[in-house]
């Protein structure tokens, strides 16, 4: 079994894969999709942003979250993808973690991490390799397996 996994995710998908070897390739162990990640901001939600009528002060006032829609979609794939490796973790299925994605939703999966995950994450990549084939994902990973 192997003990290094190696995320590679972006805000729309994400691969799992395992290395067995410090070059040997790297092996699919699960894939996630969520289509939501790709939509734009105003098909996420049904109306513009509110207003508070303005009657009072100087004129209206567009009442807005501090989360647009889009990026509370990042966060919900961010926190699916952090449940699943602590249910992985908790298991045993991995003792290192290297992270790949972009540096946005990268700081969103940290966030999401458990302390135990973080605590097994041996290298961080910024990059989008999501599309990448194994074999390229492979060559930007200094790890010691």
């Amino acid at each position: 079994m192997a003990r290094t996994w190696i995320l590679v995710a972006e805000s729309s998908r994400a691969k799992l894969y395992a290395a067995s070897t410090r070059k040997g390739p790297l092996t699919e162990v699960d894939a996630f999709v969520h289509p939501e990640g790709r939509l734009h901001a105003g098909d996420l939600v049904s109306d513009r942003v509110g207003s508070d009528g303005g009657s009072i002060g100087q004129g209206r006032h567009v009442v807005d979250d501090k989360s647009t829609p889009k990026k509370q979609e990042n966060i919900n794939f961010a926190r699916t993808i952090a449940h699943y490796l602590e249910g992985a973790r908790s298991k045993g299925d991995f003792k290192k973690l290297i992270l790949v994605a972009p540096p946005a939703f990268l700081g969103l999966l940290r966030e999401n991490l458990s302390k135990e995950v973080r605590d097994l994450v041996t290298e961080q990549i910024d990059k989008n390799l999501v599309q990448q084939p194994a074999a390229v994902v492979r060559e930007h990973l200094s790890m010691a397996v």
